[in-house]
């Protein structure tokens, strides 16, 4: 009787998603979808073609690189701000937590564009304008203060008492850090670290106001504006590359899907 009072339900969500992933099914179609026959509008490629994705293995290649390396070195710089600074907040209890929290918090509530035009100021004066290095900090700072949050949560979850066992039998702060807590938190570096790769990897106003690397070095975001112009729009290319680029992410959802699960319910449960 219950499965019966609930079809509704289901169906509501069915009906729903596949409205929600029409826009995802449509980029394919024009993807596979010669430029004559586009205007058609047509809900299957009839003029099937991989030209498209020829020219986007042609010309974005680099651009996909270039995205590739910052958003490794992205998860890489938040990992090693992130663990330590939330090792201090919720195990060494060292003081002014509370006001750091609220600072982090903050932070996540300043808009990027703003962010963007005081980055482009000292990038200037510090000559990481145009560069990679540059992109790879502007994006971290977006990722860190998420991170530092969910790590902190999820450590002050753990069991104190585990805590003290290693310190009555001599293990140092680093020891009880690199052996016992970040091992027993997989689950939220998994997740931070996703969430920092696609954050990154789907930047479009800090590779836009800093240009990073300029030319044949930026981003996916920026290459795909190759086929953007005043006068005309390369529509097959351009979801081509819309595609292309939304495969790396949706392999690493696919594979971390069950650790992100766990990491976002970190600390909902406190010994």
């Amino acid at each position: 009787m219950a499965h019966r009072s609930t079809w509704w339900k289901t169906l509501i969500g069915v009906v729903l998603t596949l409205i929600m992933l029409f826009p995802v099914y449509w980029m394919v179609n024009i993807a596979f979808t010669e430029r004559s026959a586009i205007r058609s509008g047509d809900l299957y490629p009839k003029a099937f073609t991989l030209e498209n994705f020829q020219r986007v293995f042609t010309d974005q290649m680099p651009y996909l690189g270039t995205s590739l390396v910052v958003a490794l070195s992205c998860v890489l710089v938040t990992l090693v701000i992130a663990l330590p600074a939330a090792y201090a907040i919720a195990i060494l209890r060292l003081g002014g937590a509370r006001t750091v929290n609220f600072l982090l918090v903050v932070a996540q509530m300043i808009p990027a564009v703003v962010m963007a035009l005081g980055f482009y100021q000292i990038f200037t004066a510090l000559g990481l304008l145009d560069t990679i290095p540059g992109l790879i900090l502007a994006d971290s700072t977006i990722a860190v203060p998420f991170a530092v949050m969910l790590l902190t949560s999820f450590m002050s979850g753990m069991p104190s008492s585990l805590i003290e066992a290693a310190r009555i039998d001599g293990a140092s702060n680093w020891c009880i850090f690199a052996r016992i807590v970040v091992p027993l938190s997989r689950n939220a570096v998994v997740t931070t670290s996703l969430f920092a790769f696609l954050w990154a990897w789907s930047d479009f106003m800090f590779a836009s106001t800093l240009d990073a690397g300029g030319g044949r070095l930026r981003p996916i975001t920026m290459g795909i504006y190759d086929y953007i112009g005043a006068q005309n729009q390369e529509w097959g290319p351009l979801m081509a590359t819309a595609v292309v680029a939304s495969i790396p992410t949706a392999l690493l959802l696919i594979v971390a899907q069950r650790y992100v699960a766990a990491g976002v319910t970190a600390g909902a449960i406190k010994d």
